[in-house]
């Protein structure tokens, strides 16, 4: 019943801005890449930097946007970093339309859209700490948390045929539609949203760069959930691309296989996310946090003996499967734990020294494990990652330590 429960106008229109924008993200996988290869003729080592440096530039950049975010009102900031990414997506279909579309640009733009992907996510968390109350703050992340599989499951395959029949700037131009309509949705909200409150000096301090991190790593729970969140999901990302050339190369799947394997065990996603009410009910929040990231950190190492043929394929649905359950179950309960724990003058510089954290060590995860494949092969770099993965739930906290914020824990929004 609490996955079920009306949240209000409000909400509804947050959250269908969330569900056009992931629909249009899941549509747009892989055509940076295909077009980096199909039509500016890039090696191996360019669409390897263009996945790593924008991912890395991108964070780096949006370090100083959360402090500046957080003394501002957080709603017309997500509709500027929707509109940034509208813009800076349809340049790409527009440059190629006049015969003028660069690698650099292609660099430029991923790297203008993770900057952006980082401040739209640090002011909705904020955004909805305020809109939503707090007992009403797991349900709505877990609806989050459903859509951001379900587009998962459905938008890779269908961008895979629009991009196979028309090219993939089809699936470009969607995406930057899907920010558009996300920005409209977003101003379809209503209400007035009170300025925060800003204490001490008016202009923006070097020394407010790192407050995120400075709450972070002084808080006795979030500090272990950082340092777990981050290894956890940097070497489950650095070995992706590590899959594709086993699976595709040298086990010989094809592309439709490779495709279904990791797409139809999306499904746990939407699972996990629909039993985290339930089970944060039933078992309380700190226990689920726990299991979950233990249960998480299980599954990779059995990505190490995959074989060719059918019984390859499902071990490794098998193994997705599981892998994404729990981290559809985990990644709900950690933002509301998180929300929940963060003083609302500092939950936008709080998410932005996560997410540029998580970023960074994808980055240089993916770099590192790149060159460990070329040293020992691609099977044993992934065997490494699932051993590591093991010992992570050592980070995790295994006892509840931290109050609840008490402090604006609902500001309203009217």
């Amino acid at each position: 019943m609490a996955g079920r429960r009306a949240l209000g106008r409000q909400f509804g229109w947050l959250w269908a801005a969330f569900v056009v924008s992931s629909y249009g993200t899941g549509l747009r996988f892989g055509a940076f890449p295909m077009i980096a290869v199909l039509l500016l003729h890039s090696g191996p080592s360019q669409v390897a930097a263009l996945a790593a440096a924008g991912r890395a530039v991108g964070a780096l950049v949006a370090v100083p946007l959360g402090p500046w975010v957080e003394f501002r009102r957080k709603r017309p900031v997500m509709v500027a970093m929707d509109l940034a990414r509208f813009a800076a997506l349809l340049s790409v279909p527009a440059a190629f339309a006049l015969g003028r579309l660069s690698f650099a640009q292609l660099l430029v733009v991923s790297v203008a859209v993770a900057a952006a992907d980082i401040a739209f996510r640090a002011a909705s968390g904020a955004y909805l700490k305020a809109l939503v109350p707090p007992e009403d703050l797991l349900v709505a992340n877990g609806r989050f948390e459903s859509t951001t599989w379900t587009a998962t499951v459905v938008g890779p395959p269908l961008g895979g045929a629009a991009m196979g029949m028309f090219g993939p700037m089809t699936t470009v131009v969607a995406d930057a539609v899907s920010y558009l309509l996300s920005a409209l949705g977003l101003r379809a909200i209503g209400g007035t949203e009170p300025r925060p409150a800003r204490a001490g000096a008016a202009r923006l301090r070097a020394g407010e760069l790192l407050e995120g991190w400075r709450f972070v790593l002084g808080h006795p729970t979030l500090r272990p959930l950082f340092v777990n969140s981050i290894v956890v999901n940097g070497l489950i990302m650095a070995t992706e691309p590590l899959l594709a050339v086993l699976l595709l190369g040298r086990l010989g799947f094809a592309p439709w296989e490779y495709g279904l394997a990791f797409a139809a065990p999306c499904v746990g996603g939407l699972v996990g996310s629909r039993l985290a009410p339930r089970l944060v009910a039933r078992f309380g929040q700190h226990k689920v946090l726990y299991t979950a990231g233990l249960l998480r950190a299980c599954w990779s190492v059995g990505l190490a003996f995959v074989r060719p043929g059918v019984p390859g394929l499902v071990l490794i649905m098998v193994v997705q499967f599981g892998l994404v359950t729990c981290c559809g179950l985990f990644n709900p309960v950690l933002s509301t734990y998180r929300l929940d724990r963060t003083a609302t003058d500092r939950v936008v510089r709080t998410l932005t020294a996560w997410s540029v954290s998580s970023s960074a060590a994808i980055a240089a995860l993916t770099a590192a494990w790149g060159l460990l494949a070329a040293a020992i092969g691609p099977r044993t770099a992934i065997a490494v990652a699932g051993v590591l993965l093991l010992a992570t739930p050592l980070l995790l906290p295994r006892r509840e330590h931290a109050p609840l914020d008490t402090r604006n824990q609902a500001a309203s929004l009217t």
